[in-house]
């Protein structure tokens, strides 16, 4: 498998996790968002939206981080990170879509600001930000993982963006089981860390 990604870009984070915490081998190869590489022809021919991350896994090329995800737990059978059971299934589904919609408008907008110079309404953002987060919260209350008794791909789509979202001037130190949760999964067997940059809340640390 090969997987084109950006050191800096939390949903090429959520592709390499997730490879690596199933210990399956993949050749990273480092899209130069900075030079525009991601919108050359080359790369177009295999992702149109001219984004990453992109999996080629032989004659087979899939895009988007959520979609690699899947396709990753489905080829290789693991289904205690994608359940078979209709609810269970759902369950991580309802998640994924969190990843897509409200984390990717708020808390990853608000870290596009910062890092990539976005222009976005920083106040707006922020405050999707800290909707979805306290909805996260409130989810897991008692719970260890947000949508199975153990972890799932939900798990590693909501992570990376939620993780950084101090560098987007995301405050987390009023969500007590989100942290709790960040640190559960980094103590996951073969997790990979997702660069830390100087930016926002974090340029004080």
């Amino acid at each position: 498998m090969k997987l084109y990604s950006h050191p800096l870009s939390g949903h090429s984070h959520r592709a390499q996790l997730f490879l690596s915490l199933i210990g399956q081998p993949a050749e990273l190869i480092e899209v130069d968002l900075a030079k525009g590489a991601h919108k050359k022809p080359e790369f177009l021919k295999i992702n149109r939206f001219g984004q990453v991350p992109v999996l080629v896994d032989g004659s087979v090329t899939i895009a988007d981080s959520n979609a690699i995800l899947v396709y990753v737990a489905k080829k290789l059978g693991k289904t205690e990170w994608l359940p078979e059971s209709p609810e269970a299934a759902a369950a991580v589904q309802r998640w994924l879509s969190v990843a897509a919609g409200p984390i990717a408008f708020g808390p990853a907008a608000a870290r596009l600001i910062t890092v990539f110079g976005a222009k976005f309404n920083a106040e707006e953002v922020i405050a999707r930000a800290h909707a979805v987060l306290k909805t996260i919260e409130g989810e897991l209350d008692g719970k260890s993982w947000i949508a199975a008794a153990h972890p799932t791909i939900a798990d590693v789509a909501l992570y990376s963006y939620v993780a950084r979202a101090p560098e987007g001037n995301v405050d987390l130190s009023s969500y007590a089981n989100v942290r709790a949760w960040l640190r559960r999964i980094e103590g996951l067997p073969g997790f990979v860390v997702f660069g830390k940059t100087a930016v926002g809340l974090e340029a004080a640390v």
